[in-house]
């Protein structure tokens, strides 16, 4: 069983990872740690955890715990998965885990000089759903890929919310912006190699709360707009020479709608629905990250994918300054 501890008391945490790793089948959660110790037993106790800690680098030197997960704001991700693979934990760290490409770099030489995970928090890439969709895309379901066509949007105007301050790395694009483009390369295996986009910042909290995308990657292109100041809208459509595949709950599964996949085919004469009755995908997130850092071998989100994403979305920043097209 892999202990987890979890660095810090967050909302994402609470409602959704936490739950799901002491669901899981080969880790446990065995501490919580706060700036706050209350906050911290308050949680703890909450979930039975037997170990709560006031301070997070109290909880990385105890021998209580061989993983962390991080959900702490953005701007500090880096920071602390450095820590706490320097403690000797392995490291299962929210989205997105840096804010530039070239931060990434830092985070896999703390891996490598200690010999520790460190995984991205990509949720989605543990789905069925989206395993189920690549799958349909590698058997030619809808023939030859020629767009693919997404959105992820909601509204948060909420000035003390994490998103819409930029000195803890609020914003659309890191925020959601992250989802469309690996949930794409995830299931085509392709890469971008050049951008087209425009951002719209607000003009009190200065993140980014729009962008509209358009993404090259030779065979087929990804156009996707995400914005966290319009109507709750998520939808991914692969649209190919013979049919296409609907996503219709992407990236919020169990929360957003039904768990399904549609494949239509050219004429519109036959479709097929997939449903998935419970996904669960944070609980196979945690335990395929428990399996990996055993030892086993196992499909993760590794760091070198991790900036492969991260390139994408510094050139969508890059292209929104600029007309034209902007290289990956």
């Amino acid at each position: 069983m892999l202990r987890f501890g979890i660095l810090s008391t967050a909302k994402i945490g609470r409602d959704n990872v936490v739950p799901a790793i002491q669901d899981a089948e080969n880790c446990v959660i065995t501490a919580i740690a706060s700036r706050d110790f209350a906050r911290a037993r308050d949680m703890a106790d909450r979930f039975s955890v037997p170990h709560a800690f006031g301070s997070y680098e109290e909880m990385l030197a105890s021998d209580t715990i061989d993983a962390v997960y991080i959900p702490l704001p953005t701007s500090q991700h880096v920071e602390w998965s450095i820590k706490a693979a320097d403690a000797g934990k392995h490291v299962l760290c929210e989205k997105p885990i840096a804010l530039k490409a070239s931060e990434i770099d830092d985070l896999t030489a703390a891996r490598d000089r200690n010999n520790v995970i460190i995984s991205e928090a990509f949720m989605v890439t543990y789905s069925p759903v989206w395993r189920k969709v690549r799958s349909l895309l590698q058997e030619g379901a809808v023939g030859e890929l020629r767009h693919v066509q997404g959105a992820f949007t909601y509204f948060n105007r909420d000035p003390g919310n994490m998103r819409n301050i930029p000195e803890l790395g609020g914003g659309g694009l890191p925020d959601i912006g992250v989802y469309p483009v690996i949930s794409t390369r995830f299931s085509t295996g392709k890469e971008p190699f050049r951008i087209q986009a425009t951002t719209e910042r607000d003009p009190e909290f200065g993140t980014d709360f729009y962008s509209s995308v358009k993404a090259d990657f030779g065979e087929f292109e990804l156009s996707f707009y995400i914005s966290t100041q319009m109507a709750g809208r998520q939808i991914m459509v692969f649209h190919g020479t013979e049919g296409y595949i609907e996503v219709k709950s992407p990236f919020n599964a169990n929360r957003w709608g039904p768990e399904e996949i549609e494949v239509t085919n050219r004429g519109h004469s036959e479709s097929y629905i997939y449903r998935f009755q419970d996904s669960r995908q944070y609980k196979s997130q945690a335990e395929a990250f428990a399996r990996a850092a055993s030892g086993e071998k196992e499909e993760i989100v590794t760091l070198e994918d991790s900036k492969l994403n991260q390139k994408v979305i510094d050139a969508i920043y890059r292209a929104s300054e600029q007309d034209g097209w902007e290289a990956v």
